[in-house]
């Protein structure tokens, strides 16, 4: 019997990417369901198969790179602290340019909104951004329908879904899932995760204080 290809997930990476934006996907979608068997493939991918390390300092080795990475039903792009260097670099901005040609979902973490809309990809559709760089965005993409981070930590518009960044790249990465494996994996999940033990912890800490 033919092995059921998995739907593939591509994190995009580079110098100085945020940790977090990078293991909250690869936490989510490598869990296995519940008959134990494992829903997608994650990948990390990056200019050139070479170190690439992280602004904490972890050093991670990418499974392909741009010009070999196969085409992407997800690709995920997070951020850096000097965006800049990635809105410069036309290959990375082609990479997305291209995968999102096929992709079913495109989604970006914290300033990774700013490479979508480098791109051109998010031209009339919802984004959010970092936390203080909604102006930042509008004002460089006037195209992109740029939400107010303040009010939106996820914004999910058709093919593409946008996070603050940080650790609320763990809430766009369960609201994804949620979308492609339902709402039963994203309990499982949860659980796996102990999401429950923060919301525990918020609620008994305010009745504490009182």
């Amino acid at each position: 019997m033919k092995e059921k290809k998995l739907r593939h997930i591509g994190v995009l990476i580079f110098d100085g990417f945020l940790a977090n934006e990078m293991t909250a996907p690869f936490d989510v979608f490598t869990k296995k369901d519940s008959s134990g068997s494992q829903l997608f493939e994650v990948s990390l991918i990056a200019k050139q198969i070479d170190w690439v390390s992280s602004e904490e300092g972890i050093r991670v080795l990418p499974d392909y790179s741009i010009s070999n990475c196969p085409p992407l039903d997800v690709l995920i792009v997070p951020s850096s602290f000097q965006p800049e260097a990635q809105i410069k670099d036309q290959e990375l901005i082609r990479f997305i340019r291209e995968q999102n040609e096929q992709t079913e979902y495109t989604a970006s973490h914290c300033a990774g909104a700013f490479l979508l809309g480098e791109s051109g990809v998010a031209d009339g559709s919802r984004l959010v951004t970092y936390c203080g760089g909604s102006e930042s965005l509008q004002k460089a993409y006037p195209k992109v329908l740029v939400q107010n981070d303040t009010l939106y930590s996820v914004v999910e518009d058709g093919k593409f879904i946008s996070s603050n960044g940080n650790l609320v790249s763990y809430l766009a990465s369960l609201d994804l899932l949620e979308k492609m494996a339902g709402k039963f994996q994203r309990q499982q999940v949860e659980e796996e995760l102990l999401i429950h033990k923060l919301i525990e912890h918020e609620y008994s800490e305010l009745h504490h204080e009182k």
